[in-house]
């Protein structure tokens, strides 16, 4: 059947007539969801951005709603389809009889009679809206894309004037309208994972989600890979049960692994249909639309024609040459991976902004207004160039943005064809991005991540197994709306993907913590959050608990950020502490408390561009002194936000490896491969490169794993511990994407030479054992886990009615609970979490394990009289500023040029 064909058999007239007259013709994937709706199917459609996905996941319902929600009625009112500027359902008034100003959900038997007699919306086009409860349901990772959504769409409803009423629903969202809502319902919700939740813990959720029939998910991808994604598929497992007709539509520009992502759409562990019936849900898998005929991107990197560092972030050496991509042409993205780079990338393209061209900053910590603005700007074509950071990875369709820059390495082919796709937004016309590395590294990284965008290769995430904590706080939001059996609950909670092999026994241990603490906490009532009534069904224990919960929903912790203020030294002259700290001084800035952690009295390190020495923690505030320590000491930093994919590293080290393809590369970087190839040796693809030589009165380690900076930082964590035990006498580590440096007092070449260091022994993947568990029992990293864990299980509340827990009371808290658990009940649902986050996050240890056995029996050893050129970049990570995870390069300048002359001597 031709596109025409389907076209008229699938869309009513007024959408036909819609679509000529905007001189489109619906899109195959388009249509085919449509199809896939008629059929009850849910679907997943792939497809790149600027092709027309959010029409495609809203297509269904707009049909279905305007075939049965039109009747004729006397030409008054206003148009109920319109949601308003704002996005937030605009101001139309609810009937007379809805109070606004009550949190207290309606009486089922109200509801049910509302929903019954539905109240009758007028359109100024002389047709009626009679609502028939919430028809279609959709999801966003981010709630200003949420907001944009409802904008789009009123111009398809507004221009066909279909009786159709859309809202969202955020947390900025009136308590007014949110009332409202429940009690009258739009025909389409836009929300958040949290706002689901929070509506899904009401007593009235069954009427409120009854009538659902369709439910979109947006940017599918980037919610599966979080915990976030977990209370959403819980949420999503609650919504079958409540709404057996509903049906899935995911959308995603990006997936590595299409049919994990498509069982996350419809039920799993569903029983087998009898013979001859159809039912999908038994098949645990939505069906799958893929786009096709969009134009394969352009993408370039940047071959500078100034000197390429050999490390550093920042791109300053290519400011004119960025600059002069945002003058030639209208509208210019340019991504960073860091809000740190982003503001100082804005500010050096202002100082050089001779042309005075309207660029812009947009990053996730400017305040939310100022966000807007820039939205709003970009969308009206009155700027040239943003400069932004993953807050505009997923979001509006800009259509008049023409060329998209990269700063630094993508980290991932997936991130970079996400970033790419925010350009012309048109799919039968190529988007243009220009790559720009900041160092000889991240040409490596560039070019790799060029290959695979030709290939169309993905490295998003594979779906992650369900958490426990998150578990318990779907369980708590359970009981604050129906009381339920234990069974039931637990099959429901299957029937979500991420905890499709949740064994009973960790169910019924999430189960226990949240009625009772566990064990080790029964003794204390107030851990004790829900309880079973005479007939076995669990219900909240009081309404304190219901309230608490609705305050705490979420599984997002933000790091606790805490503020720095200069202050004169509390040293006397004798290099001892007076003991007096000046309160007050001037602000500098806000730092990680991880960070802090590390640090003790009299630490110095940089910060804002000069060196400080830590005086003292006084709640949320740091005091720092200036100091001129030379060597300011710097703890072990978890890294940046992006760590390097497996994939691209994988490429890499292919690249590297195979010195055929080195012709490809800029004439610096062949010239530095070079210089390492007579200086020591380049890394194979399979093997280890291990380079130990003398500096400066210290002894070096270096090596070259490519396995991203969080396993790295494991790895440097544990060798040292075994470099202790070896004698070697380990001052401390620094790593960064690609390599990992160690240095101490022991000359560790000549104790290799001796044999009394041994390299197999040093890497053997044992390590991940007796020395990570001794490792975790003594660092405060585990606890700093288990703080979040224990945030988001409803554990500990973070906010009370009218207040909220100071960091200090939350720091008390958790740090008292860990210590009660880790002796008196070591296998407690929270630790074991607490573990799982670690293991696949701050610590990347299935990534490490992998490594290791691959590299064991092929370490390689070169035993050199100085720094080797590839060991420069890691080196100079010694004394960075690990402040936002970047560092000034114009205090680096002066020891790069020092090691670089060393290197190439």
């Amino acid at each position: 059947m031709s596109v025409a064909d389907s076209s008229s058999d699938l869309l009513p007239d007024r959408f036909r007539r819609w679509f000529t007259e905007r001189g489109w013709a619906p899109r195959d994937h388009q249509l085919a969801l449509l199809e896939k709706a008629r059929a009850q199917r849910s679907a997943l459609l792939i497809a790149p951005t600027g092709a027309g996905k959010t029409l495609a996941g809203f297509l269904p319902s707009l049909v279905e709603l305007c075939s049965s929600n039109l009747s004729p009625l006397a030409g008054r009112g206003r148009l109920a389809g319109v949601a308003g500027k704002s996005g937030e359902g605009g101001d139309e008034a609810p009937p007379a009889e809805v109070a606004l100003t009550t949190e207290t959900p309606p009486h089922p038997a109200k509801q049910a009679a509302l929903a019954a007699s539905p109240s009758p919306r007028a359109r100024g086009d002389g047709m009626v809206s009679r609502s028939g409860g919430l028809h279609t349901l959709y999801i966003s990772p981010l709630k200003a894309l949420a907001v944009d959504i409802a904008r789009n769409l009123e111009t398809p409803i507004a221009e066909m004037k279909l009786p159709i009423r859309v809202e969202t629903r955020t947390g900025d969202t009136p308590v007014s309208r949110r009332t409202r809502q429940r009690k009258y319902p739009p025909d389409i919700l836009l929300t958040t994972p949290e706002q689901l939740a929070l509506l899904l813990a009401s007593d009235d959720a069954p009427y409120l989600f009854g009538t659902l029939r369709r439910i979109v998910l947006d940017e599918l991808h980037a919610l599966v890979t979080s915990k976030r994604g977990d209370l959403l598929s819980l949420g999503l497992a609650r919504l079958w049960r409540i709404a057996p007709q509903l049906r899935a539509i995911g959308l995603s520009a990006t997936v590595a692994d299409p049919d994990e992502l498509a069982r996350f759409l419809v039920p799993q562990n569903s029983p087998s249909p009898a013979k001859g019936e159809g039912d999908e849900r038994a098949v645990d898998q939505a069906d799958i639309v893929v786009a096709t005929g969009a134009a394969p991107p352009i993408v370039e990197m940047l071959d500078t024609k100034e000197r390429l560092p050999w490390a550093g972030h920042s791109a300053r050496h290519a400011l004119p040459e960025i600059y002069d991509l945002i003058r030639r042409n209208t509208t210019t993205l340019v991504f960073v991976n860091t809000r740190s780079q982003a503001e100082m990338l804005f500010q050096e393209l202002w100082r050089i902004n001779d042309d005075n061209l309207a660029i812009a900053l947009h990053h996730g910590s400017l305040d939310v207004g100022q966000r807007r603005k820039v939205e709003d700007a970009m969308a009206a074509g009155r700027l040239r160039g943003v400069v932004c950071t993953s807050s505009l990875d997923l979001g509006v369709d800009w259509g008049d943005v023409d060329l998209v820059v990269n700063v630094g390495a993508p980290k991932g082919s997936s991130r970079l064809m996400q970033r790419i796709g925010r350009a012309n937004h048109r799919i039968d016309e190529a988007s243009r991005a220009v790559l720009v590395p900041s160092n000889r590294f991240e040409v490596l990284e560039c070019v790799a991540a060029i290959d695979a965008v030709a290939e169309n290769a993905q490295d998003t995430p594979p779906q992650r197994k369900g958490a426990l904590d998150v578990l318990a706080q779907h369980i708590l939001g359970c009981a604050c709306g129906e009381p339920f059996f234990a069974d039931d609950l637990y099959a429901e909670i299957r029937s979500a993907a991420p905890y499709a092999d949740l064994s009973r026994g960790d169910f019924d241990d999430t189960l226990d913590f949240v009625a009772s603490g566990g064990y080790a906490l029964k003794s204390y009532e107030r851990f004790a959050r829900i309880k079973q009534d005479k007939q076995g069904k669990w219900r909240v224990a009081n309404p304190k608990v219901r309230q608490a919960y609705r305050l705490n929903v979420g599984t997002i912790v933000e790091e606790a950020m805490l503020k720095v203020k200069l202050v004169r030294s509390s040293r006397a002259k004798g290099g001892g502490s007076t003991g007096a700290i000046a309160r007050g001084g001037r602000m500098l800035g806000q730092i990680e408390e991880g960070f802090i952690e590390g640090l003790t009295a009299g630490d110095t390190f940089v910060f804002g561009g000069e060196v400080v020495r830590y005086e003292a923690l006084m709640e949320d505030q740091v005091y720092v002194s200036r100091a001129h320590d030379k060597d300011a000491r710097v703890p072990s930093y978890m890294g940046g936000k992006f760590p390097l994919s497996t994939y691209l590293a994988e490429r890499v080290r292919g690249l590297l490896a195979d010195k055929r393809s080195w012709t490809g590369l800029p004439d610096q970087v062949r010239d530095w491969l070079a210089l390492q190839t007579k200086a020591s040796q380049v890394p194979g693809r399979r093997e280890l490169v291990i380079e130990t030589f003398p500096r400066a009165a210290k002894y070096y380690l270096v090596c070259y794993p490519f396995e991203g900076r969080l396993a790295h930082q494991t790895l440097g964590m544990l060798l040292t511990r075994r470099l202790e035990r070896a004698r070697a006498r380990p001052l401390g580590f620094v790593a960064n994407e690609y390599a990992l440096a160690v240095w101490g007092l022991s000359d560790m070449s000549q104790m290799i030479r001796q044999g009394r260091l041994d390299l197999d022994a040093l890497f053997d993947p044992d390590m991940l054992g007796d020395d990570l568990e001794a490792w975790l029992a003594e660092s405060a990293l585990m606890k700093r886990t288990f703080r979040n864990c224990a945030i988001i299980s409803g554990l500990i509340a973070r906010r009370f009615a009218g207040e909220e827990k100071s960091r200090r009371q939350v720091l008390f808290s958790t740090d008292l609970v860990y210590d009660v658990l880790n002796k008196h009940q070591p296998d407690h649902v929270l630790l074991r979490a607490a573990r799982a986050d670690a293991a696949t996050g701050l610590l990347d240890l299935r990534r490490l394990s992998d490594m290791l056995m691959r590299i064991n029996g092929r370490i390689v050893h070169k035993e050199l009289d100085r720094v080797s050129p590839l060991a420069v970049p890691v080196m100079l990570e010694i004394g960075r500023e690990a402040v936002y995870g970047e560092a000034s390069d114009v205090l680096l300048a002066e020891a790069a040029d020092e090691l670089v002359r060393e290197a190439m001597s």
